[in-house]
């Protein structure tokens, strides 16, 4: 048995603060308008829709008490359709998709969406945790130097990988100019559908990229993460990391139809994609975000495939230093790496990141006649998911 990709779409981004395209939007309606296009889109019985699976980081607040259930009654599907909210950090989605997925191959379901939403313009980073100890003391004895934050994370693996701030400026730049081109192009037309925001005009237009971004104007930026005590401690750091190497807070959201083939076949459905591997892993808690290189060995390893075999790499650019030390460690072709740039210029809603870059890669392969597509992405806490999938 396949489990197949029949559609996959997204919200453009939002700048996730205040006055942002999508800020107006309670984040349950925003994933229940493109839980509603992809049902429109595919033509599909909502009624034969057996779960839907939504990542979401902050849980709290307006996203809080299972927000994926209230989309899809938002999105007017059938009550007797159940949703769940899981957390995986930036992972989310991804995760969803693999639950999904991997739903459909053991049988459990024959037709699954997976999905994912963020508000960071109504919920910022660290709503759910203020004031709060998430780790508890077991950990504290574990670690006792104690672990960082995930920007100081990503200038320890710059420091590692001996990558240096023009390295990370120029790797930034290239994003939003990827990115650019491929919305000049319409590269995007097919993933992304109109949302509506009261008051103003369908949003269709990723509002995060910046078409006149250069690495010049990126080296006039502080980095965003010096502090002395940690400077004492990692004196090998040359604090690099500013807003223009890092992905911008984002509002988004996105969904993957997923099925049997066999179904898919029943209910007249052409299948895009089918996913062909799966992976996850833990990486090392300090440096966080390197999770992507076990997990892209392992999915490889699963999937019977070599780096060589795979026609476009995503691999999600929470910050700069994570893509090209990955890319390092794999001597991977730049132009496979985020084809048509990466967060950095086209956002991270963290929940909703992992089915965007699916729905992104689906696309590029479809539009580029490629036929193996791998994914990965970083998670706080130190963990990554990676997901091959294979163009139909």
């Amino acid at each position: 048995m396949n489990a197949v990709i029949v559609d996959a779409v997204r919200s453009a981004s939002g700048k996730g603060k205040p006055g942002g395209q999508l800020s107006e939007l309670h984040p349950a309606e925003l994933l229940s308008q493109v839980l509603r296009s992809l049902v429109d889109r595919t033509g599909i019985d909502p009624a034969l829709v057996d779960d839907v699976i939504a990542g979401c980081v902050t849980q709290a607040g307006e996203q809080a008490v299972n927000v994926a259930r209230s989309a899809v009654l938002g999105a007017g599907l059938p009550e007797h359709v159940p949703a769940t909210t899981i957390d995986r950090q930036c992972g989310s989605s991804q995760q969803a998709a693999h639950f999904a997925a991997q739903g459909v191959l053991s049988g459990a379901y024959d037709v699954v969406i997976a999905c994912g939403v963020e508000s960071m313009s109504r919920l910022p980073i660290g709503t759910a945790t203020l004031g709060q100890d998430t780790l508890g003391p077991a950990v504290a004895r574990r670690y006792p130097d104690g672990l960082v934050n995930q920007g100081v994370s990503a200038e320890l693996i710059a420091a590692r990988w001996k990558l240096s701030r023009a390295e990370l400026d120029a790797y930034s730049a290239r994003s939003h100019e990827r990115a650019a081109a491929t919305a000049a192009a319409g590269g995007f037309a097919n993933e992304i559908v109109p949302v509506a925001v009261p008051g103003a005009d369908e949003v269709l237009r990723d509002e995060t990229v910046r078409p006149t971004t250069t690495a010049e104007g990126l080296a006039g930026l502080r980095p965003s993460f010096v502090d002395d005590a940690l400077g004492a401690r990692f004196p090998e750091v040359d604090w690099s990391i500013t807003p223009g190497n890092s992905s911008p807070l984002t509002d988004g959201a996105s969904a993957v139809l997923i099925m049997s083939e066999r179904r898919a076949e029943e209910l007249g459905l052409r299948p895009r994609a089918r996913f062909h591997g799966f992976a996850v892993t833990g990486s090392d808690p300090l440096l966080m975000l390197t999770g992507v290189i076990p997990a892209t060995e392992k999915v490889l390893a699963r999937a019977g495939l070599a780096v060589n075999d795979i026609d476009a790499f995503e691999v999600n650019e929470a910050f700069a230093p994570v893509p090209l030390a990955w890319q390092q460690e794999f001597g991977v072709d730049p132009d496979k790496l985020n084809p048509r740039g990466g967060a950095i210029a086209l956002g991270h809603p963290l929940g909703a990141s992992g089915t965007r870059l699916l729905t992104t890669l689906v696309n590029h392969l479809e539009q580029t006649g490629g036929r193996y597509g791998l994914q990965t992405m970083c998670e706080g806490g130190g963990m990554a998911n990676a997901t091959v999938v294979e163009r139909l």
